[in-house]
């Protein structure tokens, strides 16, 4: 399991993925899946491997089965830990991810009072595409980076990361940006999102999404910000769609 996760991260990084995604998707792909079973069951049926061998590759997909989870939450502390301990790290991102950063020719105007969106998905594209329409200047932030230079080839300016990490926000300008809406659904470094832009812009608004009444309670309590939710938004409109279709005219001599 070492071995894979060592092959499968440098696959991902030779293909210029942050260190983040190459440690994440090598963490998914290095447990021991279906094929492996089909495998054994082969070589045993042909002879070459012994019947006891299929016990050892049952045992071993069970014990990287249970490992597995763990392995997927370290992915992230650590990347941050050779983010800052290894300046060959640091190095390597700056060099080898180009989109981690706005072309230099990004016009001035676009990033002053802009609106930083975090996240690319279903949500971000609608708050993006009716801002643009209103002529409000963004700038996405999102971990995909085909996302990234599709948006930069539509002339939409767009930075690939993790916008949790403060190394991701500054080059989204986020110092001079009026507005942060978080539109992804992962709420898992949020508060640290949120700080630190407001730590680089005191006076910047914050917009995030939640999933639920519970969840979005929880997030103004610990002010966060202005939280929307799907339930929410979607009792509004149903309700406004309700009155402007049972509206009763008005009574004469009133």
């Amino acid at each position: 399991m070492p071995h894979d996760i060592t092959l499968i991260s440098t696959v991902a990084v030779g293909f210029r993925h942050p260190r983040r995604t190459a440690l994440t998707v090598s963490g998914s792909l290095a447990q021991i899946g279906e094929f492996s079973f089909i495998l054994a069951g082969l070589g045993a049926a042909l002879g070459l491997m012994p019947p006891e061998g299929m016990n050892l590759v049952v045992a071993g997909a069970l014990i990287s089965i249970a490992i597995n989870p763990f392995v997927m939450a370290s992915a992230k502390p650590l990347a941050r830990a050779l983010t800052a301990r290894s300046a060959w790290a640091r190095a390597l991102d700056a060099r080898r991810d180009p989109s981690a950063a706005l072309p230099p020719d990004t016009g001035r105007d676009v990033l002053t009072g802009h609106v930083v969106i975090v996240g690319y998905g279903r949500v971000g594209r609608q708050i993006t595409a009716a801002l643009r329409e209103d002529g409000l200047p963004v700038v996405v932030v999102d971990l995909n980076r085909e996302r990234i230079e599709s948006l930069r080839e539509a002339g939409i300016a767009a930075v690939s990361g993790d916008a949790s990490e403060p190394e991701v926000l500054v080059p989204a300008h986020v110092v001079t940006a009026s507005m942060l809406v978080v539109a992804i659904p992962d709420t898992v470094g949020l508060e640290r999102m949120v700080a630190t832009a407001r730590t680089l812009n005191p006076g910047i608004g914050v917009v995030v999404r939640s999933h639920g009444e519970s969840e979005s309670r929880l997030m103004r309590d610990a002010g966060i910000g202005t939280v929307f939710s799907g339930e929410e938004a979607l009792a509004r409109s149903m309700v406004g769609h309700v009155k402007a279709r049972c509206a009763r005219p008005a009574q004469a001599g009133h």
